[in-house]
């Protein structure tokens, strides 16, 4: 129904809130709390007023205050800034973009009751205070919320196009959300960078794809970034560029949670969304870091202010708690890997057969990654000589057409069977199928591998964020690392001699523990950890509380 002066009026004259929420003693000092409602532009705002300054002065302890609520023609301040004292008020002005309150005379009956602890804090302690006042719940972002029932609860996640890992990292939590509760949420993948800001800003995907072709110029800028002395001023000043960009894509999406899942979606969104809630520009909301390297990290990845931050590793783990973070809002779960490793795979025999691969030969598998990058035909050459039809190969190119051709045309060996594909969405059951991986130092196909039980044989990696992982895998013993392909073609070899010498072999060992590091529940855990981050708000962006704690899945 329409909202009337009549029917608020009704409703509310009368209505008592005591200061402190606690009881008033009688013969407490009674005061008016106004509250004037006034459409604007088919939203509502609020104005609170409270007596004079001499008046707040002259009370001590606790206050009661009557909170009227009426619409009213006149004008109200600006979203949360306090007009200040004047000669016989002072007021603090609100707005809020909530559907029509007229059709939840409810939520207009709670918004009354914390308007009236608010007058309290006016009284006590200025109009500043009332910044902070606790009508979040009646605010929802600007204009027509994008796609979705109004019921569901709506993820952000943010990403950016720098590398195929982050956006695969987003679809695998939208897939795991899918998987676990139907359609009770809907995901927006969002590149800020590209989608929502200017240039230079919206050029990071070009930037990047440009300095890792020279690893030197990728190394420099990684390093020089990593003290906070450097990166937090960098993140101050973008903030200030871009901050009303990331704002609008804010009002524009309103979020019930906000997921990054890339080093640079922390300092500036963080930054603007902490903003909003104390403007009241937005419902308190929390916000999680899903950290998708496996142990080498840029410190930009952690922020003190995040609620959660979900990482892979004991190793990362660390690494967040010397950047400030506290165990609180640790988690370690494991990456965000593809739902279909989580599931239980066919037998190795049965997929072999589906694939078109010998039952009983070696199979190794050559991943060129997205773009078919590497060495990869090098690689192929050098295996197929050194081993001949001792071995299979299965060649997966990405996007690569011209490397697909080329390895299509070549001549092998006689007898030795190999399979070239482009870009498969099957991975999972290729790496199931096969004994060996040969890939460049990426964690997600490093974790893939693992479940999979697949020794790796890493043969290159980007400076920086993928150096550790080649660490990681000669630590655990799991892997090897070379980047020659005639070195590479001897270890494939050798291992394919030590498979062939029984289940105590070194090769059959390194399955076994690579077995061991696999973690194919921790999408599953994760996608559970942020639904309850989504359904609990802990407001720990707007700095009210300390992050929820999350039981152990």
């Amino acid at each position: 129904q329409k909202l009337s002066p009549a029917k608020v009026s009704t409703w509310f004259t009368g209505t008592q809130a005591m200061s402190d929420a606690a009881a008033a003693p009688q013969g407490a000092p009674a005061v008016l709390a106004s509250v004037s409602l006034q459409r604007l532009g088919g939203r509502w705002g609020a104005a609170v007023a409270a007596p004079e300054s001499r008046q707040r002065q002259q009370a001590r302890g606790p206050v009661q205050v009557t909170c009227e609520v009426r619409e009213s023609s006149a004008s109200v301040p600006g979203p949360c800034n306090a007009a200040g004292p004047s000669s016989d008020s002072t007021s603090a002005g609100l707005k809020w973009d909530a559907p029509e309150i007229g059709r939840n005379l409810g939520s207009v009956a709670r918004f009354a009751a914390l308007t009236a602890s608010s007058a309290a804090l006016l009284l006590h302690q200025g109009a500043g205070h009332a910044r902070a006042a606790p009508l979040w719940r009646f605010s929802r972002g600007g204009g027509k919320r994008v796609g979705g029932q109004h019921s569901q609860k709506r993820v952000l996640i943010l990403m950016s196009d720098t590398g195929g890992g982050h956006r695969a990292s987003a679809q695998a939590l939208k897939a795991g959300f899918e998987a676990l509760y139907g359609k009770e949420y809907v995901f927006d993948i969002v590149d800020m960078w590209t989608d929502h800001t200017y240039f230079p800003f919206n050029n990071a995907a070009k930037t990047y794809s440009f300095m890792v072709k020279y690893p030197i110029l990728w190394r420099i800028g990684y390093t020089v970034t990593q003290p906070r002395i450097v990166h937090v001023p960098a993140q101050q000043v973008m903030g200030l560029l871009v901050g009303r960009q990331v704002s609008a894509a804010y009002a524009k999406y309103r979020p019930d949670l906000v997921v990054s899942v890339h080093p640079l979606m922390q300092g500036v969104p963080l930054r603007v969304l902490k903003q909003r809630i104390k403007q009241g520009l937005q419902d308190p909301i929390n916000f999680a870091t899903v950290v998708t390297d496996l142990c080498t990290c840029h410190n930009t990845w952690f922020n003190k202010d995040v609620d959660k931050c979900f990482v892979a590793t004991k190793d990362t783990a660390d690494r967040a708690t010397s950047m400030g973070l506290d165990d609180r809002q640790i988690v370690v779960h494991g990456l965000p890997i593809r739902p279909a490793f989580s599931k239980k795979p066919a037998s190795r025999p049965n997929l072999r057969s589906k694939l078109e691969l010998k039952t009983a030969t070696t199979a190794v598998l050559v991943v060129a990654g997205g773009e078919g990058m590497g060495p990869v035909e090098k690689t192929c050459a050098a295996i197929a000589k050194a081993c001949g039809a001792a071995v299979q190969l299965v060649v997966v190119c990405g996007r690569n057409a011209k490397l697909a051709n080329r390895l299509q045309q070549r001549k092998w060996p006689e007898g030795m069977h190999v399979l070239v594909q482009g870009f498969v969405q099957n991975m999972e059951e290729w790496m199931h199928a096969c004994d060996v991986i040969i890939t460049k130092a990426g964690p997600g196909t490093i974790a893939e591998s693992f479940i999979c039980g697949l020794p790796v044989l890493l043969n290159g990696y980007i400076p920086g964020q993928e150096e550790g992982n080649i660490d990681y895998v000669l630590e655990h013993k799991v892997g090897a690392f070379e980047k020659d392909p005639n070195k590479v073609a001897q270890l494939v070899k050798q291992w394919v001699a030590s498979a062939a010498e029984g289940p105590d072999s070194e090769f059959n060992q390194m399955v076994r523990r690579a077995k061991a590091l696999g973690t194919p529940e921790s999408l599953a855990r994760i996608c559970k950890d942020l639904a309850a981050l989504a359904e609990h708000p802990t407001f720990y962006a707007g700095h009210q509380q300390a992050p929820m704690a999350i039981q152990p899945s």
